[in-house]
């Protein structure tokens, strides 16, 4: 039987058990702790935090995370970390809201229902549970799927909310050679059964505040503030919120009406679609460029406002930059950066 030990965090005053066959993070999320995370795989960095003392063996991970010197110093990543003695731990990134509102983290059966288009390269998924019939998840959480017949998964967030109890809904880009989304084409169809493990993430929206909010995302990154919009309205919250969308042609936006009808539910809501390469034929009359260009020309001073973004790094950077310089502090910052998974170019939301 594995050995146990004590991790206490730092500056939060917060103590787990953990067990030397699991990482300290999967220790965290096993008891209601939602420590900060993105991949889960060593590969980017958000869970990266400061030993203070103990002694802890690292899975392998990439050194863009977690590069030799900081290791030297004394950094670590707790996706990898095994604890081999007590440990005291500095938590470099945290939210204090999020931290302990953690719910159980689940291995569900499930049953593909439906998987239909949403444009030409992105499906919508559906997925009936199965056993067990229901899963706690917040608004803006992900899980991940197992890709049948191995060991390995891909991480998709929720585009349902809480509330639509027995199924879970996705929003899957495709990819040439994706071993996940080429299934949808190919091979998965109702009444195929899934395994999936979640939930996971902290891309979910900080209650305690009324601050006006902005949204920034692409693609099949509408899935998280998709789920969050609804719940918003689902709930009866009332702040003030613009999403900014960003397509490259018009075959590439979806649930244009769907978005419309929101509006009528959310008392002070805007959407504002811009496309990136429309064509002349194409007749758009709506808002041209990069999604960041477009924030940057439609919005001045943002102080006061929470951002929420969602999409690959080179638009989350480039998105967090400007919404500083707009007066947003990063920590009111929130993102859900999609990283490449290594071994093939294909893509999962993963929340940071």
């Amino acid at each position: 039987m594995a050995r146990r030990h004590t991790v206490r965090f730092e500056p939060v005053d917060l103590e787990i058990e953990v067990s030397e066959d699991e990482t300290v993070l999967e220790g965290a999320f096993r008891q209601g702790v939602m420590l900060m995370h993105g991949c889960k795989e060593g590969q980017c960095s958000a869970c990266k935090s400061f030993l203070i003392s103990g002694e802890v063996d690292l899975e392998r991970y990439s050194t863009f995370a977690l590069a030799d010197y900081e290791r030297e110093e004394g950094y670590t990543l707790l996706c990898r970390a095994h604890a081999f003695s007590d440990l005291e731990v500095e938590l470099l990134h945290f939210d204090e809201e999020v931290l302990t509102s953690s719910v159980p983290i689940q291995t569900v059966r499930t049953e593909v229902a439906s998987i239909t288009a949403l444009t030409h390269d992105i499906r919508h998924l559906v997925l009936n549970l199965l056993d067990p019939r229901e899963i706690d998840f917040h608004a803006g959480q992900y899980v991940d799927v197992q890709i049948p017949g191995t060991t390995h998964t891909r991480a998709f967030s929720m585009a349902n909310t809480p509330a639509t109890g027995g199924r879970l809904e996705f929003m899957i880009k495709l990819y040439p050679g994706g071993r996940f989304s080429g299934l949808l084409e190919e091979q998965l169809a109702p009444g195929h059964e899934l395994a999936v493990r979640g939930p996971y993430g902290v891309f979910i929206l900080r209650e305690h505040s009324d601050a006006d909010l902005i949204f920034i995302g692409g693609g099949a990154g509408m899935a998280p503030i998709w789920s969050l919009l609804n719940s918003m309205s689902e709930r009866g919250i009332r702040r003030k919120v613009t999403y900014y969308y960003g397509a490259r042609s018009p075959r590439d936006l979806f649930h244009l009406d769907e978005l419309a009808r929101l509006g009528e539910h959310l008392p002070d809501f805007r959407f504002v679609p811009a496309l990136s390469e429309p064509a002349p034929g194409d007749q758009w009359e709506g808002e041209t460029g990069l999604i960041t260009d477009v924030v940057d020309r439609l919005e001045t001073d943002l102080s006061g406002h929470e951002g929420y973004l969602c999409g690959p790094p080179p638009m989350i950077d480039a998105a967090i930059e400007l919404l500083v310089a707009k007066g947003i502090g990063e920590a009111r910052i929130f993102y859900d950066k999609f990283t490449i998974t290594a071994s093939e170019e294909e893509q999962a939301g993963h929340q940071t």
